[in-house]
Parts: structure tokens; sequence; C-alpha cells
């Protein structure tokens, strides 16, 4: 018997530990589509004068329907479910709309004004927005850690926004704002739709999530009044944007969020600064400066910092 036990437990640690390989493996892949479909964006914007509002109506209401699509073929009553419970529903919606729509159009027209490694990098301030969620939610103040983080955040984005020249900046107010909204969104579709990701799982979350905020978007902007002329390249990356970009990306980032939880999913998704500054380097020529790379240094030691707080700074989130 205690042999038994001792087997049966052994065989749940080791499914535990699969599973969470499962999910770290998910976030990484999905930190890296986004990276890559970042760099395509900026080819669009560059060599196409392509719409932002246009690309991120497209993306997000194919890329809805496609998951949408794919959650009735293969659990029709997880995608029924969700919508009986009003709560639910709301939630839905809420994260459609401030988490997926705001931060995917946010993300575009930043990099429209900017370039897709800053964009990145500017938005991965999520996880002090996050902090700053959870001292708000458990009224504490920030520890010394917590502080240290947003002096570091702060120095990133100064060094980013302005190359260390305190008369002006080298970016564009609208370039900086957007990257600030993004991160913002990200920070809410990483926080509020953990409950309804554990019950209905993330493909119904994704895909009504993407639908909502994509006609949402759409019917707000008229984006059917976008002048839009593409080749079989501009083509290319637009699919690139729409399949990889987004129906996997996000879908395989939900999963991964639902399985290893907030804090191992912001430490997780670092990679995809790294390949959205790779991509634009290496295939879209941009050039960083010195202070570009200090912003990015500072980001990432910002970005680790509150990773290694764990569960005891996403407490209140999981």
């Amino acid at each position: 018997m205690g042999q038994a036990k001792m087997g049966g437990t052994a065989g749940g640690a080791r499914r535990a530990g699969g599973k969470g390989a499962q999910g770290a493996a998910c976030v990484i892949a999905a930190g890296f589509f986004w990276g890559y479909t970042g760099a395509c964006a900026q080819y669009l914007f560059v060599r196409y004068g392509t719409d932002p509002l246009w690309l991120t109506s497209l993306r997000m209401i194919v890329a809805g329907l496609l998951l949408v699509a794919y959650g009735a073929a293969t659990d029709r009553k997880a995608m029924v479910a969700i919508w009986r419970n009003r709560s639910d529903a709301a939630m839905t919606v809420f994260v459609g709309i401030f988490g997926l729509m705001l931060s995917q159009y946010a993300y575009l027209a930043a990099i429209g004004h900017s370039n897709a490694g800053t964009t990145t990098a500017i938005q991965f301030l999520f996880p002090v927005y996050i902090m700053l969620h959870v001292c708000v939610s458990s009224r504490r103040l920030p520890s010394g850690t917590e502080l240290l983080s947003v002096l570091l955040a702060l120095c990133g984005t100064f060094a980013l926004a302005t190359h260390g020249d305190f008369g002006g900046m080298q970016i564009t107010g609208r370039a900086l704002v957007w990257s600030l909204l993004s991160g913002i969104a990200v920070a809410i579709y990483s926080i509020f739709p953990k409950g309804i990701l554990e019950k209905y799982g993330s493909v119904p979350v994704t895909g009504y999530g993407m639908l909502i905020g994509g006609v949402a978007l759409c019917v707000a902007g008229r984006a059917w009044n976008a002048q839009v002329q593409l080749d079989w390249a501009g083509i290319a990356a637009v699919s690139s944007i729409v399949l990889i970009g987004t129906a996997l990306a996000q879908t395989l980032y939900m999963r991964g969020l639902s399985i290893v939880g907030p804090s191992r999913a912001s430490m997780l998704i670092s990679v995809q600064l790294f390949a959205a500054t790779f991509f634009a380097m290496a295939w879209l020529k941009t050039r960083f400066e010195a202070f570009d790379m200090l912003g990015f240094a500072f980001i990432l030691a910002m970005f680790f910092l509150l990773a290694r707080k764990g569960p005891a700074l996403y407490s209140n989130c999981e």
C-alpha cells in the first residue's frame, strides 16, 4: 500500500510538472510569435502605409471567428455555457474590449508611430501596473523591491523616449501613449479573466473576446473605409499577423497563463522583447542607439525583479 501511494504521488508530481512545462512552452511560443508579428506590422506600416485600425479589426474578427468555430466543433458545451452565467458573460465582454482589443490596437498604433522593439519594451511595463493593482486591492504600500522596480521602469522609459536628452523626446508622444496603454491592457487580460479561463478554457474566452473586441473596434472606427493595397508579400504579412500573431499566439498565452499563473507568465513572455528587437534589426534594419539598449536593460531588470516576487506579488491575481 505504501509503495502504491508513493508511486501515485510520484506520478501526480510528474503530471503536474509536465503540465507546468506545457504551460511555460505555450507562453514562450506566444511571446516569440508576438515578437515576429510585431515586426510584420512594422513592415506593413512602413512599406504599404497600412491603417492600424483596419489591421487590428481584421486580425481580431478573423481570429475570433476561427477560434469560435474551432470551439464549437471541439467543446460546444463550454462555448454555450459561458453565456448562461451573466457575470461570466460580462467578464468576457470586458476582457474582449478593454483587454484584448485595447492591447492589440494600442500595440499596432504604437508601432506605426515608432518601431516594434521600442513599442514592445514600453509595453513590458505591464508588471508594474499589475503590482500597483495588487497594492491598491490589498490596501498596502509597495515594498522596497516594488519601489525599485518602479524606478527601473521609469529609467527605462526615459532612456527609450529621450535617449538621455532632457530637452526633448526622441519618439513621438503618440507612440509613448499608445505603448503605455498597450501595457495597461495586457495587465487587464492577465489579471481579470483567470476565473473564466479555469471554468471554460482558453478557446471560448479568447475566441469570443477577439470577436467582440474586433467588431466593436471595426464599427467604432468604420474600418471598412480604409484604403488598402497589398501585394503577395503584404498579404503574407497580414496572414501571419492574423493567424500566427493573433489566433494562435493569444490562445497559447491564455492557455499558458491559466496553467502557470501571471507571475511565471510575466517572466517567460520576456522572449517577446528579444524576438521583436531581433526581427526589427535583422529584417527591417531598424537601428537602436546605446540609450535604447540601456532602456531595454532597465525594463528587463524591472521585469525579472517583479517576476522573482512570484506569488507574493500576484497573490491577489491568482
